[in-house]
């Protein structure tokens, strides 16, 4: 039996050895080289069941081999990975009609899955789609280079071909709108409008006249007829945001507008068409509140087709240093003064929790550079920024002669005296402990698997875990993991 053949483009022999290795080892032929022009002939020649190539290579980037390849070999899955772990790269890998995007470093455990995947899977013989020109990384939506960051490029990546029902999960602040919007830049219906709608912001007797639209005289104060939110983004994409505070009454419309695809506007009988790709998004725990009797069960999951989970930026650190050198080149070419931050105050900026997330660090970015005098924003400016916004219920580090700060006991009640106080003012139900155990076994996995450099062995051995049980949960928390490779 002959075995598979895998072809690998990479200008790094480093890379090339340990994909020479893995493979071999998981039962693959390979051949491997440092240029395009060699993977292009061996493609031509007929060669390989699978191809693996880089982007930046001495001699063409290899995103402009996939449509190529894709004319003469339509059957031929093409790998994608690279350095440039951008939204801009992941969607040109996506849409010129690479089977998978993977950012380097990658995981090999990854790779080799991906790979027999690609095997596996029969690849849609269409026509290979036009290439489009790469946009300025600067111009996009998104910041962002941690491994949580590069699965959602992924996700959207992988979405722009669709027009899939999409739901954003992700504390305020953490950028869902972004996303939102990016689903809607990249995607099939760009050039259509993109119309975003807050149902935290809008008076619950006015919610249907919003998203629907209504006729002359269908209530008092109805003297012209409003044309709704769903009309407006006629080809587009609607932006439902805050999905969970949406009425009762409202759901029900809503979700009868998903199950026909039309809707009448408030005071109408004529049904319209809903011609719009639907992307919502929420802060709230939806199936708390279905299990509060809060929001439909059936809405729910007519609306979480695609679940992304958008992580907070306490979760993806090494992501605020990129973040605040953007939000500083942003603050000047609105003309605000040029600055810099200095190594040690940036430190002091991403060991920093951001309860207020991506939107709280732009703000102390932007009102540092209005407001410092010297050029260079220091330790000290940063500290005292700091400082000033930490939040009153955050466990001090003096407290006690220090015994109270080091003490687990202390720190976790503090933690679930937060989430108390924060459920009582949301009215949410029956999701504390499910709340309090996530929260705290998220950063155990995620401190772990950086002890162990993402070995998930050794990760599920420390922490007394089956490894199919570690890697569930490293699905349901969102958490990026990596094997240091390139």
């Amino acid at each position: 039996m002959t075995l598979p053949t895998v072809l690998v483009a990479d200008d790094d022999r480093s890379i090339r050895t340990v994909l020479t290795q893995a493979l071999g080892r998981a039962g693959y032929q390979v051949r491997a080289t440092s240029s395009a022009a060699t993977l292009w002939r061996w493609v031509e020649d007929g060669e390989g069941d699978v191809a693996i190539t880089d982007v930046i290579m001495p001699d063409e980037n290899g995103l402009d081999l996939i449509p190529r390849i894709r004319r003469i070999r339509p059957e031929l899955p093409v790998i994608v990975m690279s350095a440039q772990s951008t939204l801009t790269t992941a969607v040109q890998a996506t849409q010129r009609g690479a089977f998978e995007y993977l950012p380097k470093p990658f995981d090999l455990t990854d790779l080799l899955a991906v790979v027999d995947r690609a095997l596996k899977q029969p690849i849609a013989l269409a026509a290979a789609p036009e290439a489009q020109k790469p946009g300025p990384d600067e111009a996009m939506p998104l910041i962002g280079r941690s491994p949580a960051m590069q699965e959602i490029y992924r996700i959207i990546a992988r979405l722009t071909t669709t027009d899939l029902t999409v739901m954003i999960n992700g504390e305020s602040g953490a950028g869902k709108e972004l996303v939102a919007r990016a689903l809607h830049d990249f995607g099939r219906r760009r050039q259509g409008p993109f119309v975003a709608i807050n149902m935290a912001a809008i008076p619950r007797e006015l919610i249907e006249s919003e998203l629907f639209g209504h006729e002359r005289g269908a209530f008092t104060g109805a003297t012209n007829r409003h044309i709704g939110r769903f009309e407006q983004a006629a080809g587009g994409t609607l932006f439902l945001d805050e999905i969970g505070d949406m009425p009762p009454e409202a759901q029900t419309r809503l979700l009868r507008v998903l199950q026909e695809g039309e809707f009448t506007t408030v005071g109408g009988r004529q049904p319209i068409r809903a011609n719009v790709r639907i992307v919502a998004a929420t802060h709230r725990d939806l199936r708390a509140l279905i299990r509060s009797g809060q929001f439909r069960e059936d809405l729910f999951y007519r609306l979480n087709v695609v679940p992304i989970r958008l992580p907070p930026l306490r979760e993806r650190p090494d992501d605020i240093p990129v973040l605040a050198q953007h939000f500083l080149g942003k603050a000047q070419a609105e003309g605000l003064p040029a600055k810099t931050i200095d190594p040690a105050a940036m430190a002091l900026l991403s060991a920093y929790r951001w309860p207020g997330n991506v939107r709280e660090l732009e703000n102390v970015i932007r009102r540092l550079t209005a407001l410092v005098p010297q050029p260079v924003i220091t330790e000290e400016v940063i500290a005292q920024e700091l400082a000033d916004h930490t939040p009153v219920e955050e466990p001090a580090m003096a407290m006690s002669g220090g015994e109270e700060s080091d003490n687990m006991t202390s720190v976790v009640e503090r933690h679930i005296g937060r989430l108390l106080a924060s459920l009582r003012e949301s009215g949410e139900e029956g999701v504390l402990y499910e709340r309090a155990l996530a929260e705290l076994e998220r950063p155990l996995i995620r401190m772990t698997l950086a002890e162990t450099r993402g070995n998930q062995i050794r990760a599920a051995a420390l922490l007394g875990l089956n490894r199919n049980t570690l890697r569930k949960k490293i699905r349901e928390h969102g958490i990026g993991v990596q094997r240091r490779v390139g």
